[in-house]
């Protein structure tokens, strides 16, 4: 049986969509006959998608894409010559409405809040684009963005590209460890970071962490400080330049954008595997901002205008997402600081009300931890302006999905459902608003995609899980590793010829939707039976009692691989030993009777918290390791540590069941 719908578009819905007009310029009224002509012929497709979205450039292209050097490593918009920052702000100043418009909207967990229209922000990135000119920064440097969802973070993203400088976002919430990896691996000349900013409340001092990574680095030469808390820091004076005095000074005539060709590099975001260094993924002026502000005008709907609040970090792909995918499209962003659900569960529903957000970007996780408070999260807001509720970070369970599609959104506002990655520079699958949606499910992949699902032997499966493969090049794809080639067909192309393995097991049922199942590399082998970690956690958190569940493989003599349940009950309470004791055996058999008592977990253990990021992703890499007791590497993106020693003192003490 397949997933069954519960969103339907009406055909005035679909008529209004830029997809679907964008459909009908090329004579398609039929969306899955379009989408095979978007994959058919992939330079017809990007060509139709460049034009549409009126991008601007330099000097035009002499050809779309070139494969001349296989679809590895494809070339395109050959000859052309582009500059992101442009495309973003400047050639908008020639359009009075859009000028006009707000580009950029920051609200600080204190309450504090700036906007800044598109001419505003215009000026603002000349001045800190004459400011970096000034400290040296050219053509080809990186320059480390060190930095929480802050305006000044735009500001510095979008200098570097003016200068055709090398953005490196780093995550706010990484360590010194971790940051320093990340600047020694890409080189970084500078290193744009900030006093502090306010989470759950309580300050976080960034400057220290900064400085001690500048110097287990050995290749940064200069520091920017945003004073967002104005609080005492340390200053070293050979080093450190205010970003007010970076700013202040401004040449009688605004910076230039520098015209790039199309392959030359935008931004690296670095990502981790589960094995090696962090790879430093290429991206460039004409691939990535296009991508992202395709899917987020045509995938997602965003027309100028618009308003986007993404709940993000501008370290993780979704950050840059926000930016290139709200700003390519006259539209406007929201960056908000601190937690999501402070100082209460209401916060994020408030921000739609007060800055009439359009488009609302969260993760599963986030609202599996707001549905335990009901209505009380969006009871009081004015939820009129939500068009379109995004998705990204993990697969769902059905339950919190329908809670977020029947209870918040009134079953008016379709869930987006969106997946990708860093080296795609957007998504593969989404939920396209000319189809019908099914809960945690997706209902194509997106135009331009090839995506299929292969069964071990390499070829198609339908109905069954298998690796999620991708058969033609795509405008955005990852310009490979920075400085590692090499590696970079090794992780994405050895495994078939000329087939892009996307490390996601999927399924593809007889509807057509698409789920996603967990990462290849999570999935479980019991007794040579895969089984993704996601099935096993919907189970789980399918029971009355159980708020939040994570499942991780780990090696059994008899089976190969069993599982491991780690599971937050309703009240986050722990009982006591004997109630303890009862309560696992209940959901032992509650596992037996929906899964089939083959998939037996070997342990359920009860534990208050989850470790997760900042952006509440569940970290399963850290749990197998905690859990198996060995080194589980950074911890610096961690928003809870204290998760990690509770499942190592469980570890310690044996399994609960069996």
């Amino acid at each position: 049986m397949g997933l069954k719908p519960v969103w339907r578009p009406t055909k005035a819905d679909m008529a209004n969509t830029r997809l679907f007009r964008l459909m009908q310029q090329h004579g398609f009224d039929d969306y899955d006959a379009f989408y095979q002509m978007s994959i058919g012929d992939i330079a017809w497709f990007w060509e139709a998608v460049v034009q549409d979205m009126g991008i601007a450039w330099f000097r035009r292209y002499s050809q779309t894409v070139d494969l001349s050097a296989g679809i590895r490593w494809p070339s395109w918009f050959a000859g052309g010559r582009i500059n992101a920052a442009y495309n973003a702000v400047d050639k908008w100043l020639k359009d009075p409405a859009v000028s006009r418009r707000t580009a950029l909207i920051w609200e600080g967990e204190d309450g504090t809040s700036r906007s800044y229209t598109y001419r505003e922000l215009a000026v603002q990135v000349d001045r800190a684009a004459y400011g970096l000119l000034r400290l040296g920064i050219r053509k080809g440097d990186r320059v480390a963005v060190y930095m929480p969802m802050i305006p000044e973070t735009v500001m510095a993203m979008l200098a570097a590209a003016k200068l055709g400088a090398i953005s490196v976002p780093v995550y706010s919430g990484y360590g010194a460890d971790a940051a320093a990896k990340r600047l020694t691996g890409a080189g970084c000349k500078l290193v744009v970071t900030v006093d502090g900013f306010y989470r759950r409340g309580k300050p976080v001092l960034m400057k220290e962490e900064a400085d001690h990574a500048v110097d287990a680095s050995g290749c940064v030469t200069k520091v920017v400080v945003v004073r967002r808390l104005g609080c005492p820091i340390s200053w070293r004076s050979e080093k450190d330049v205010d970003w007010a005095e970076l700013t202040r000074s401004a040449s009688r005539e605004s910076p230039v954008a520098y015209p790039l060709r199309s392959s030359d590099p935008l931004m690296l975001l670095y990502t981790s595997g589960t094995t090696g260094a962090p790879k430093g993924i290429v991206h460039s002026h004409s691939g990535f901002p296009i991508k992202a502000a395709f899917d987020a005008g045509y995938a997602m709907d965003v027309r100028p205008g618009d308003v986007m609040l993404w709940i993000t970090d501008m370290g993780w792909m979704m950050g840059p997402f926000l930016m290139y995918g709200t700003l390519l499209n006259a539209a406007t962003m929201v960056l908000y600081e601190g937690a999501p659900d402070y100082p209460g569960p209401d916060c994020i529903f408030r921000q739609v009300q007060k800055h009439g957000v359009t488009h609302l970007g969260i993760s599963p996780t986030l609202i599996r931890s707001l549905m335990k408070h009901g209505e009380a999260c969006y009871r009081d807001c004015d939820l009129s302006s939500l068009r379109v509720i995004g998705s990204t970070g993990e697969p769902w369970n059905p339950e919190p999905w329908m809670w977020l599609f029947r209870d918040v959104g009134k079953e008016r506002v379709p869930i987006v459902n969106y997946s990708g990655g860093t080296e795609i520079s957007g998504g593969i699958l989404g939920n396209v608003l000319l189809k019908p949606i099914a809960p945690a499910g997706f209902n194509s992949a997106i135009p331009g995609m090839h995506a299929e699902v292969y069964s071990a032997e390499g070829k198609p499966v339908r109905g069954e899980v298998g690796e999620l493969v991708l058969k033609s090049p795509w405008l955005g794809m990852a310009g490979g590793f920075w400085q590692e080639p090499e590696r970079y067909e090794r992780t994405y192309w050895s495994r078939w010829p000329d087939i892009w393995v996307h490390g996601d097991w999927v399924q593809l049922d007889e509807n057509g939707y698409w789920t996603i199942t967990g990462r290849s590399d999570d999935t479980l082998n019991v007794a040579g039976k895969r089984l993704g970690p996601a099935e096993l956690e919907s189970l789980l958190v399918g029971h009355p009692q159980v708020v939040e569940a994570a499942v991780i493989g780990v090696p059994d003599e008899a089976k190969g691989e069993a599982a491991v349940c780690f599971v937050v009950p309703g009240n986050r309470q722990l009982p006591d030993e004997a109630a303890s004791a009862a309560f696992v055996a209940e959901l032992f058999k509650w596992i037996a009777d929906r899964l089939g008592k083959a998939f037996k977990p070997n342990a359920i253990h009860l534990v208050q918290a989850l470790p997760r990021t900042r952006n509440a992703k569940v970290m399963r890499r850290v749990i197998r390791a905690a859990y198996l007791a060995v080194d589980p590497g950074d911890l610096s993106a961690l928003e809870n540590p204290e998760a990690v020693d509770e499942i190592r003192s469980l570890a310690m003490r044996g399994n609960l069941g069996s």
